[in-house]
């Protein structure tokens, strides 16, 4: 089941893979979101993994801001 946050959550990482970047302050609010409901759902969980997988790959580049 998707809940409301989950989608929230897939919809700016599905925009931050698109852009190739995401700023810490966007990171921040993912991470906000993911926990904003007191916990974090398997599609949740899946997402924030392959996200993070992402990053450490250097597909999506983390910059300030």
């Amino acid at each position: 089941m998707l809940t409301k946050s989950g989608q929230k959550l897939e919809d700016i990482i599905k925009k931050a893979i698109e852009d190739h970047i995401i700023k810490n302050s966007e990171y921040e609010e993912i991470i906000e979101i993911a926990h904003a409901d007191g916990m974090i759902d398997a599609h949740e969980r899946v997402l924030l993994r392959e996200f993070n997988d992402l990053i450490a790959e250097k597909i999506v580049k983390r910059v300030a801001g």
